[in-house]
């Protein structure tokens, strides 16, 4: 059991909501908004192997940090490599059985569902092999709006309906960009080591002041874009068309908004020790209730419509 623990935490299952909450709400999508039959044994399937990927992700993206330099620290998000519970070279493995793994397993599902599948999960596994790097230069936060939002959904919506729709990638983008603030609220924090180590984020090339402006951006534009969706003209079609108005339960997440947002201007002399510190798991629960009401929004519509 301790090597099992160990395992565990060197894959950093705290992480996954950040790229199951997509495939949940594309789910949903597809079959309310899609109108196909829910295949339970795909959605788990699909859920199962996006689990699988980030995890290798994640062990992949620790590894290089570590040895980079970048992750020396332990925190109590760390993996195990900084815990000193597992080598870099133990954890490489890992990640690399995992991303096998997850990719036959991707491979298979595509071969079920339809060829369109085999574009969106190419992608998504060749962003995340290529994070790190991507990440290094500045396209870290691209590179998780695309597989922890866009892809997931898209992909989910393929597994469900067997066809590719524009819909879910345009309806996870709000989902998408708070992805990205999680990334974000975590390469902020680390400007100065990443600096050291000549390593590019989007927080670093921002600097400390700009950084608070995006932030901002990517905290509020979730909400700004829901409404804008639901005030879509009715006679539109394909992915514009309107978002059910059942979408405006989101607002109840705008208070937790302002919240972190509070926290992010006080970050020079916060309330709390460690509020600036751990931003990134706080918008982190935050992308998790914003997703779970966005989905909950979707699972009314369909009683309203099937009422």
């Amino acid at each position: 059991m301790e090597k099992v623990k160990k395992w565990i935490v060197a894959a950093r299952p705290w992480a996954l909501p950040a790229s199951t909450m997509p495939v949940v709400f594309g789910t949903a999508l597809a079959v309310v908004i899609g109108g196909a039959r829910f295949a339970p044994t795909r959605f788990f399937w699909a859920l199962a192997t996006m689990m699988v990927l980030h995890s290798a992700s994640n062990m992949l993206s620790d590894v290089f940090d570590f040895r980079r330099g970048l992750d020396r620290d332990v925190t109590p998000v760390s993996g195990a490599i900084v815990r000193g519970w597992l080598t870099d070279r133990q954890v490489l493995r890992g990640s690399v059985v995992l991303f096998a793994l997850g990719t036959v397993s991707g491979l298979l599902i595509a071969w079920v569902t339809g060829k369109s599948l085999f574009i969106v999960g190419g992608v998504g596994v060749a962003v995340g092999v290529f994070y790190t790097l991507l990440k290094a230069r500045a396209l870290g936060d691209l590179a998780v709006f695309l597989n922890f939002g866009l892809l997931g959904a898209a992909g989910a919506w393929v597994v469900q309906t067997n066809s590719f729709s524009w819909l879910p990638v345009l309806w996870t983008v709000p989902m998408a960009l708070l992805v990205s603030a999680i990334l974000h609220a975590n390469n902020w924090r680390d400007i100065p080591s990443d600096g050291e180590r000549h390593v590019t984020t989007v927080a670093g090339a921002l600097g400390d002041r700009r950084s608070l402006v995006y932030y901002g951006c990517l905290l509020f534009a979730p909400f700004l874009i829901d409404m804008v969706l639901i005030a879509v003209p009715r006679p539109a079609g394909g992915p514009l068309r309107p978002m059910p108005l059942a979408f405006l339960i989101v607002l109840l997440a705008l208070p937790n908004a302002f919240r972190l947002w509070g926290r992010a201007v006080r970050r020079a002399a916060p309330r709390q020790p460690m509020d600036f510190v751990v931003l990134d798991g706080a918008t982190a629960n935050h992308n998790l209730v914003f997703g779970l009401l966005s989905t909950a929004a979707v699972i009314l519509e369909g009683f309203l419509k099937w009422g």
